[in-house]
């Protein structure tokens, strides 16, 4: 069943997103050559702890994971695509990292996704990344009253495709609100004029996954959750959560 949320309810999931990108913020700032997954993670913790917010990942167990997800963000470092579980491992010069972050706030659930390169970027990193920040861009400014989802997905992937990278079909956005994972489902791609129609108060998290070597394919770790690319290119993510609103796409996940 799809909510649509009160002018009321969209201020307190701004509160949400705030802490998100704060914690998004946190990690990022941590991030450098030789520092371990698990201290991006203590990093984010922190924020999420001292806002005195809950995390939706901790503990999250979706019907195709074999364990819950042991930490508050996902770290998806050079051909993992998302769902990266941070460990030891140690942040190398050139490394492509997506941070992936919730949080939960009165209730109200927040929810967002940021990539970048550690140390020295690689031309063609920096390309996929500037790539996946405009189609997140270009999917916003789909979301408005009137349109429709296959509007939003149409305008991320015309994007990823026109740069001639992979889009998973499996893997997309989703509605958010008191849970991180509400209907309606959101693609990263699809036909202008056609799925669930946008109203004032539809509230979606928008994240465009883009997949470097035009591959659709994927693969997933034997941990159940991190996903790669099958051909072993590099893949990056970016997403927010969004508002529909009479006034135009409200991103509740800004800094």
């Amino acid at each position: 069943m799809v909510e649509i949320k009160t002018d009321a309810a969209l201020d307190a999931m701004r509160e949400a997103g705030r802490v998100v990108a704060q914690a998004l913020e946190a990690a990022r700032g941590a991030a450098a050559v030789g520092v371990t997954l698990h201290e991006l993670d203590e990093a984010a913790r922190t924020v999420l702890r001292e806002a005195g917010a809950d995390s939706p990942f901790l503990g999250y167990r979706p019907q195709f994971a074999p364990t819950p997800f042991p930490a508050v963000i996902c770290t998806s470092v050079n051909d993992a695509i998302v769902h990266g579980i941070p460990d030891g491992y140690r942040l190398r010069d050139g490394d492509l990292l997506s941070v992936d972050c919730g949080a939960v706030v009165d209730g109200w659930a927040g929810d967002a996704a940021v990539s970048f390169t550690v140390g020295t970027p690689r031309p063609a990193d920096e390309r996929l990344i500037e790539a996946t920040r405009r189609a997140l861009e270009a999917g916003i400014a789909a979301a408005v009253v009137g349109a429709r989802l296959g509007d939003v997905g149409h305008a991320i992937g015309s994007v990823g495709r026109t740069a001639g990278y992979g889009i998973p079909a499996d893997f997309g956005g989703h509605g958010i609100g008191r849970r991180m994972h509400e209907d309606p489902p959101v693609p990263n791609e699809g036909r202008p004029g056609r799925g669930f129609p946008l109203r004032h108060g539809l509230v979606i998290a928008i994240e465009p996954m883009f997949l470097a070597g035009g591959s659709d394919a994927y693969v997933t770790d034997d941990d159940g959750w991190t996903l790669r690319t099958a051909n072993g290119g590099r893949a990056a993510h970016s997403e927010h959560t969004v508002a529909i609103t009479e006034d135009g796409p409200r991103a509740l996940t800004l800094p």
